[in-house]
């Protein structure tokens, strides 16, 4: 009795499974961890890759929806309706020419969003545009590495405007509406940023290709055209060499705040949807870049700024380019070409 009791014991223990001990479970968690600290920074960077292909092609895109809208009207977009004559900051939105939605607008139709497109009057002062038009955002407008179609709507704003001259322009509402990160180029500084009638920002005096245009106003309304028309044959520097669209330089703190990245349909601040480029104006290094200011291209991209050029190549532009090809590759028709950047 006590022998088959002995064997029955040992048959049971030896069927009993061992288990981990702590020291084992531990070098288990600690094996997996720097598993994943390696396998982290490659996920990543997958992802951030990934990012830089869709942004290029959002570019690649709107590159070519312009060129569409200038075979069908025979010239670019303009950036947005304005007179030449200085205004006040805080001047009332019912004046004709200072308000009229922006060149994204006008594009929608070209990149597969004319149904929103048709809600729009680009002819009629912003406000006076149904409120769900205004805060739609277009997901071909923003870069993937910054904004989501569910963070690119603000609300009404007050803020304080400050005008090129350094004068104060008080507080002002700004209505609420979709963000934009793909802005225009609208040339560089040549022309001036004094608050004068011949500073860059004001109607035709742009020396890029998406430019701020003079309405055609009857009786103070604004007639369905506009003047200062920028065509290919403008583009004498060439379609290849000269700057059409890229990303918007937007400070830490300033995301989805007039003026670096407010509503970017609304034509009254132009840094919200169009910028510039050249001496005094750099390529922001990054958010937090204090050489770059209001009017630079910048982006969320390591290293450099995608621009689509206005034969609707796509191209990489390092942020230690030098400002003077930089304002080159901007100006549509200064003389200098820079065939290799």
């Amino acid at each position: 009795m006590t022998r088959r009791d002995t064997t029955l014991c040992s048959r049971s223990a030896a069927t009993v499974p061992a288990g981990f001990t702590l020291i084992e479970l531990l070098v288990v968690i600690a094996i997996i961890g720097a598993l994943v600290a390696l396998l982290l920074p490659a996920v990543q960077q997958a992802r951030a890759s990934a990012r830089m292909t869709q942004c290029a092609n959002n570019l690649k895109q709107l590159g070519l929806a312009t060129q569409n809208f200038h075979d069908a009207y025979g010239a670019y977009p303009p950036a947005r309706l304005v007179e030449n004559i200085p205004r006040p900051p805080n001047a009332l939105a019912v004046l004709p020419g200072l308000d009229e939605p922006s060149w994204l607008v006008r594009l929608m139709p070209f990149i597969d969003e004319a149904s929103l497109h048709d809600d729009w009057d680009v002819y009629r002062p912003y406000a006076l545009n149904p409120e769900s038009a205004r805060k739609a955002p277009v997901v071909g407008f923003l870069c993937p590495e910054r904004h989501t179609a569910a963070d690119a709507v603000v609300a009404d704003q007050y803020i304080t405007i400050t005008a090129p001259c350094g004068c104060s322009g008080g507080q002002q509402l700004v209505p609420g509406g979709a963000v934009a990160d793909y802005v225009a180029n609208h040339g560089d500084l040549s022309p001036g940023a004094v608050r004068s009638p011949d500073d860059f920002y004001w109607g035709g005096n742009g020396t890029g290709v998406i430019i701020s245009s003079r309405p055609v106003i009857d009786n103070w309304t604004v007639e369905p055209d506009w003047e200062d028309k920028i065509r290919t044959a403008d583009v004498t520097d060439g379609t290849s060499n000269t700057l059409l669209i890229g990303e918007s330089h937007v400070p830490t703190g300033e995301e989805n705040t007039t003026p670096y990245n407010g509503p970017a349909y609304f034509g009254r601040h132009l840094t919200n949807f169009a910028r510039i480029g050249g001496p005094g104006v750099p390529l922001a290094h990054n958010a937090d870049d204090q050489r770059a200011n209001l009017y630079s291209f910048g982006s969320t991209h390591s290293g450099y700024v995608p621009f689509a050029l206005a034969d609707g190549s796509v191209h990489r532009l390092s942020t230690s380019i030098s400002t003077r090809t930089l304002g080159h590759l901007s100006n549509r028709g200064d003389g200098n070409v820079v065939e290799e950047f």
